[in-house]
């Protein structure tokens, strides 16, 4: 039977993830999934004429990473009294590149704002690890 350490992703016995690779590849998981729903509900769309290919939302692509943090990450780190300031403000600057991104990117919206959703989640993944360990640590909860 494989231990805890053996499993992906790895976490801690409070259920944080451990490592930032696989906070990362959790998200790049998550946005895949989300983008192989995303092209058949367009391809499906296209096919039956409710419009062309390309034009449904890349955002939709967030659902699973956001899921992963707003429900399983915050709840791991409820030890963290002031957690959803690293929420928000890994929000507002994931957002902000993802918007970025997602205005420079040439092509149907499906590919500007995928690339910007991709974006963001990855940004938020980043800012979310370091920022909740800072943070963890500044509270002294970090054990």
């Amino acid at each position: 039977m494989a231990d805890q350490s053996d499993r992906f992703p790895r976490r801690d016995r409070d259920g944080r993830v451990v490592g930032v690779a696989d906070l990362l590849a959790l998200t790049v998981a998550g946005l895949v999934t989300g983008l192989v729903v995303v092209l058949v509900l367009d391809v499906s769309g296209s096919l039956i004429g409710w419009g062309d290919f390309g034009q449904a939302s890349g955002w939709l692509m967030l659902i699973l990473p956001v899921w992963l943090f707003l429900i399983e990450e915050l709840r791991a780190w409820r030890a963290v009294r002031a957690r959803h300031a690293v929420v928000i403000s890994g929000a507002l600057v994931a957002m902000a590149l993802g918007l970025v991104v997602a205005g420079v990117t040439p092509g149907p919206p499906l590919v500007s704002s995928g690339a910007g959703a991709s974006v963001a989640a990855v940004a938020y993944a980043v800012y979310w690890f370091h920022g909740i360990r800072w943070l963890a640590r500044r509270e002294g909860s970090l054990r």
